[in-house]
């Protein structure tokens, strides 16, 4: 059975490559070796469409309009909270 998941690249150390997954409100954490991650996106915050079988790595692939996507909302969290303070 193929679990599929949304990660995000937490951390990139000397040779380990941290991936936060998401599958609704599920949050696990999955360390891979860095050669596992395309280059595209071999960055903090990267998103990827992940599929394990088990804790077996079946498929990552990079998402670059959903990494886009989510730093856009996250901006606009931080203005709008921003606008808020400045208010005060």
């Amino acid at each position: 059975m193929t679990d599929s998941y949304t990660g995000v690249i937490d951390r990139i150390e000397e040779d380990t490559a941290v991936l936060l997954l998401e599958a609704g409100e599920t949050r696990e954490q999955l360390e891979l070796d860095p050669a596992a991650i395309p280059d595209a996106g071999y960055h903090e915050g990267a998103v990827f469409e992940v599929e394990l079988s088990g804790e077996t790595l079946e498929r990552i692939e990079y998402r670059p309009e959903t990494e886009r996507e989510r730093h856009e909302r996250a901006q606009d969290r931080f203005d709008r909270l921003s606008e808020r303070l400045d208010e005060e």
